[in-house]
């Protein structure tokens, strides 16, 4: 008889957040959710984006569930497009149904952020061996759709059409997920200067040129994105993060998705913690993963998507394995987790070129 194998959770514990108990339980609820394939939907029975299939993987690795992980990059691998892309939507059926066949460039790219994760997590060279292609062919695809002030594009229509306007939160994703992917290349010893060019282009439209970006500030994620995908630090991110706080946090409850409405959601919540984490302000990190444990199913382990505070009801009722996946990750980051430290710390992450040097004006 082969007894079960126990994650390690030690560093996911948080108090007020995650005993070892409650990590497990969350740990084994993405897990449930994992089809065979390797492929990780928001729940069973609903569809896969790329980008929260690749979040939900690295939260396993926190766990030590390296082989579960492994099994989500490499149907990652198996289905990427010719183009180096994937669909943005893949229904949950057998076999997966394409249900949006445009191609987003920060779906796209984040694989290049889960694929050295999981390297930094396990230092398995034959998985970086074995990944390379994918996360080689994915950058291009994405900096095909650079624009010349820096900023990304923010999607590919199927029948080949790019376009153009380009979201913040988008390209700072894109910005987090070319750090990663030099690293990967300098780790193989392979160097890319047209990926430090454009990683410095990037991060000079996002800190210095918002009007190249499509106008989504009611969105948190335009907030704090810039900050968690590395391109502003230091005075910068302390006074984006202040600026917006009032707007987005509501006290004991979490992170509003879209001002004004009166609904918190878990994935957000987590996210500014995890950019509060990158800042060095852990206490405030712990504060809103706390405030999210109301959106906690003791059932399964999983979190509910959001709450709408007005009418006192969870809303919509879905227990994503990404709401679960980013709680883990900041979690971890918190907890000392060397490979999500590294990866979202950014310290041991490569630059680009200075964009105040070398991008347009």
């Amino acid at each position: 008889m082969t007894t079960p194998r126990t994650p390690r959770t030690e560093h996911l514990v948080l108090p007020g957040v995650l005993t070892a108990g409650q990590a497990a339980e969350t740990v084994a609820g993405v897990l449930a959710a994992q089809r065979e394939d390797g492929a990780i939907p928001w729940f069973r029975g609903h569809h896969l984006d790329p980008w929260d299939h690749v979040e939900a993987a690295m939260a396993l690795d926190t766990a030590g569930e390296h082989e579960a992980a492994e099994r989500a990059y490499l149907w990652l691998a198996r289905h990427q497009l010719d183009d180096g892309s994937w669909y943005a939507a893949y229904a949950d059926g057998d076999p997966l149904d394409v249900t949006d066949r445009g191609r987003e460039t920060n779906f796209v790219a984040y694989v290049a952020v889960g694929v050295w994760h999981h390297y930094l997590s396990t230092g398995d060279d034959t998985f970086l061996d074995r990944m390379w292609p994918c996360v080689y062919a994915a950058v291009e695809f994405v900096l095909r759709l650079q624009q010349p002030g820096g900023q990304i594009g923010w999607r590919r229509d199927d029948d080949g059409t790019p376009t153009a306007d380009a979201l913040l939160t988008g390209s700072s994703s894109v910005h987090h997920a070319l750090r990663c992917a030099l690293a990967v290349a300098e780790q193989r010893e392979e160097p890319q200067p047209d990926w430090e060019l454009a990683a410095g282009a990037l991060r000079h439209a996002i800190r210095h040129h918002p009007e190249r970006f499509l106008d989504k500030d009611r969105y948190s994620m335009d907030w704090y994105y810039p900050v968690l995908g590395g391109a502003l630090t230091g005075a910068e991110a302390k006074a984006r993060i202040e600026e917006g706080w009032d707007r987005f946090v509501v006290p004991g409850l979490g992170v509003r998705c879209v001002v004004p409405n009166p609904w918190v959601t878990g994935g957000e919540s987590a996210e500014l913690a995890l950019a509060l984490w990158v800042m060095g302000e852990s206490d405030r990190a712990l504060e809103v993963l706390q405030s999210i444990q109301h959106l906690r199913d003791p059932r399964t382990g999983l979190y509910w998507t959001g709450y709408v505070f007005d009418d006192d009801a969870i809303w919509p009722r879905e227990l994503t394995t990404w709401t679960a996946g980013s709680l883990l990750l900041a979690v971890a980051a918190l907890g000392g987790h060397e490979a999500t430290c590294a990866v979202f710390g950014g310290e041991r992450l490569p630059r680009g070129l200075d964009p105040d040097c070398c991008a347009p004006a």
